[in-house]
C-alpha cells in the first residue's frame, strides 16, 4: 500500500517562500505522476504542479515562474514544491497525490480531474498574510 505524507506548511508573509516536501512510503510503480494540488475554502481542489514518470513537469499558469516541484534524486520517493513570491491568493490546503500506474505526461497529468488520482496524502496548510 504507498502512502503520501507532505510536511514544510505554515505561515509566511506575502513575497516569502516555503518549501513543501511529500514523502512516498510502500511501493511505487516506475511509471507515475506526482501532483501537488491545493484546495482553498469554498473552493474546488486545483492542481498546480505535476512531475511524469520522465521528469518533465507542468504547472498551472497562476503559478508558472513562482513554483517548482522537483524530485531528490537521491531518494526518488521524495518530491519537493519549492514556493516563491508568495501571494495570500496561496494560501490553501496544498495535497501530494499520485497517478500510478500510469504512461500520462505531465501536461495530460495536470488537467486530469482530482478523482483520477489515487493515492493522496492528508495535505499541510499554507497560509500567506498580506
Amino acid at each position: 500500500q504507498v502512502g503520501l505524507e507532505e510536511s514544510g506548511g505554515g505561515v509566511v508573509q506575502a513575497g516569502g517562500s516555503l518549501r513543501l516536501s511529500c514523502t512516498a512510503s510502500g511501493y511505487i510503480y516506475a511509471a507515475a505522476c506526482m501532483a501537488w494540488f491545493r484546495q482553498a475554502p469554498g473552493k474546488e481542489r486545483e492542481a498546480v504542479a505535476v512531475i511524469d514518470s520522465d521528469g518533465n513537469t507542468a504547472y498551472a499558469d497562476s503559478v508558472k515562474d513562482r513554483f517548482a516541484l522537483s524530485q531528490d534524486n537521491t531518494q526518488n520517493t521524495r518530491y519537493y514544491l519549492q514556493m516563491n513570491s508568495l501571494r495570500p491568493e496561496d494560501t490553501a490546503m496544498y495535497y501530494c497525490a499520485a497517478i500510478a500506474p500510469s504512461l500520462r505526461t505531465a501536461d495530460q497529468a495536470l488537467a486530469a480531474p482530482a478523482d483520477e488520482y489515487n493515492v493522496w496524502g492528508q495535505g499541510t496548510q499554507v497560509t500567506v498574510s498580506s
